[in-house]
């Protein structure tokens, strides 16, 4: 059974789901200030220093735990359907990142849709990677890291980076990733009643903000799920077994493996989209946490 405090993430969902209905003439700019509250489940951690930076043109925050190892950098692309979401909503869960793996954690503040439509996140993602990389850190100790909306940005840019001949990074990262731009997935119907959060009219929504009119839901730096992942580094998969995008996470992790790919699927029973939101104050986070860090420290 899930744990008591792990009901406050679905809490706070639906709590921003009421709160949009009772205001249907709510603003992009409202939105992305309501889901800044997105750092609320997460427990501030101890130990962890905050510096804000501008790496290869992209704003962010450098989320450094006290003692980790510097020369190690795992970039995290934050989720929010490519439009709303900051380094700030994702700053804390950042830190449970840093101090776990015992690396710095750089978060992106990357262009938004759709003032910003696609391909421009995926080319912020780049630009950092290149600047990371220029900076003399090795591309093995580099990682990309993200969730949902983020998660495909962690997973597509390495295609990018592939794509580019740049060196791949050491590692791929995604809690909750949404990958299907076709919104195909069973569990979007199976699990629309569990799901505190995302419903395929609100994907909708944000899929046509992020592609605009002249891409397609089937390019595969749009959609991981059309793409060959021969070559691909280790990756490591999570989501929630109530979650709509349950089947995004289960369907990247079959065609990885069928590639070849070291690749790791995680499903929390009973936990909401993006459950590692509740570090520091559910059980099923920390662990969850704890099981990554014994990954990658693995690798």
């Amino acid at each position: 059974m899930a744990s008591t405090e792990s009901g406050f993430l679905e809490k706070l969902y639906r709590d921003w789901g009421d709160r949009m209905a009772g205001h249907p003439e709510i603003t992009l700019a409202d939105m992305r200030a309501l889901l800044d509250e997105w750092e609320k489940p997460t427990i501030e951690p101890e130990y962890v220093t905050y510096k804000a930076a501008t790496v290869g043109g992209v704003p962010g925050i450098w989320v450094t735990a006290i003692g980790c190892d510097k020369s190690k950098v795992m970039i995290y692309t934050h989720g929010g359907g490519f439009c709303v979401g900051s380094s700030s909503s994702h700053r804390k869960l950042g830190g449970h990142v840093s101090k776990a793996l015992g690396v710095s954690v750089l978060i992106l503040d990357y262009r938004l849709a759709p003032e910003n439509p696609y391909p421009a996140q995926l080319e912020d993602a780049v630009a950092v990677y290149k600047a990371v990389l220029a900076s003399g850190i090795k591309a093995s100790d580099i990682g990309t890291i993200g969730d949902s909306a983020g998660g495909n940005l962690a997973i597509a840019s390495v295609l990018k980076f592939r794509e580019l001949g740049l060196e791949l990074p050491g590692c791929v990262i995604a809690f909750s990733p949404w990958l299907d731009m076709e919104l195909t997935g069973g569990t979007l119907e199976s699990n629309a009643a569990t799901d505190g959060l995302v419903q395929a009219p609100v994907l909708e929504a944000m899929r046509g903000m992020f592609l605009g009119e002249n891409h397609s839901p089937t390019d595969p730096l749009a959609n991981p799920l059309k793409a060959d992942f021969a070559g691909y580094p280790s990756l490591y998969i999570n989501a929630g077994g109530a979650e709509t995008l349950l089947d995004d996470a289960k369907r990247l992790n079959d065609l990885a493996s069928a590639a070849g790919v070291n690749t790791t699927l995680s499903i929390a029973d009973g936990m909401q989209h993006v459950f590692p939101f509740l570090a520091g104050r559910a059980p099923e986070a920390d662990g969850e946490i704890a099981k990554i860090a014994a990954w990658y420290k693995a690798l």
